[in-house]
Parts: C-alpha cells; sequence; structure tokens
C-alpha cells in the first residue's frame, strides 16, 4: 500500500512539472507574478528553473531511486506550495486558479491549499515508512 502512495506522489510532481515545461514558461511567470513574492528576475528565475525540480523530484518519488531523498525533497516543495498559496489565501489575492498544473489544470487555491497539506502529511507517513515505501521500487532493487 505505502508504494502506491509514493507513486501517487511522484506522479503529482511529474504532472505538475510536465504541465509547466510544456507550454512557453512565461505562462508560469504569470502565475508566479500573481502571487506577489518576488523580485521580477526572481519569477524568471522561478519559473525557468521550478518546473524542472518538480520533475526531477517526480522522477525520483515515483521510481523509488534514492527513495529518502527524493521524499526530503517532495516534503520541501509540498512545504513551499502551502506557505505560497497560504499567504496568498490570507492576503486575499484575486487569484482565479494556483497554475500548479500549468495550462492542463486549473484548481482554486482553496481547494490546493487542502490538497497539498494532505500530500504534506502523507509524504511525511511516507518517510516514516521507509522499508514499506521502497518496495518495489529501485532502490529495492540495487540493495
Amino acid at each position: 500500500m505505502w508504494f502506491i502512495f509514493r507513486i501517487i506522489i511522484g506522479s503529482i510532481f511529474i504532472f505538475s512539472g510536465l504541465g509547466k515545461l510544456l507550454s512557453p514558461y512565461q505562462n508560469f511567470q504569470y502565475v508566479i507574478q500573481a502571487y506577489q513574492l518576488l523580485p521580477s528576475w526572481g519569477e524568471v528565475c522561478v519559473a525557468q528553473i521550478f518546473p524542472w525540480i518538480e520533475l526531477s523530484v517526480g522522477v525520483f518519488v515515483f521510481l523509488g531511486l534514492w527513495t529518502p531523498w527524493a521524499l526530503r525533497g517532495a516534503l520541501v516543495l509540498f512545504g513551499i506550495f502551502v506557505v505560497v498559496v497560504g499567504q496568498a489565501l490570507i492576503r486575499n489575492l484575486p487569484l482565479e486558479s494556483c497554475g500548479c498544473f500549468g495550462e492542463w489544470i486549473h484548481i482554486q487555491p482553496q481547494v490546493v491549499i487542502i490538497m497539498d497539506s494532505v500530500s504534506l502529511l502523507l509524504t511525511l507517513l511516507l518517510l516514516r515508512n521507509l522499508p514499506y515505501v521502497k518496495k518495489f521500487s529501485l532502490d529495492s532493487y540495487f540493495d
């Protein structure tokens, strides 16, 4: 059962990263600007780099390669998402969509904060149950 949750968490990041990478980075930059957190040069950097980080973490979690480190990366990313979306909700920013999955899926920030919080907790549980999480993983193959 735990390895299925690992696959789900990995798939979320793969889907999210690909959704942003298959569109011009300016689309994601526009979403980042709506959160009003970074200077313009930071928005460009994040828009170009962050989807690659999401995709990489997703692939490592999905395959179960370097699983403890990949899950820690996922934990950090979910933490960032919760903080960024949470501050936008607290500040009442006029966001129609979170921008989480690029142009593919549009989810309201109120729903995304719950989804990201649950994913954060699930990732913590995965880290606490590593022996079971590594079942059917590349880590178990190489061990």
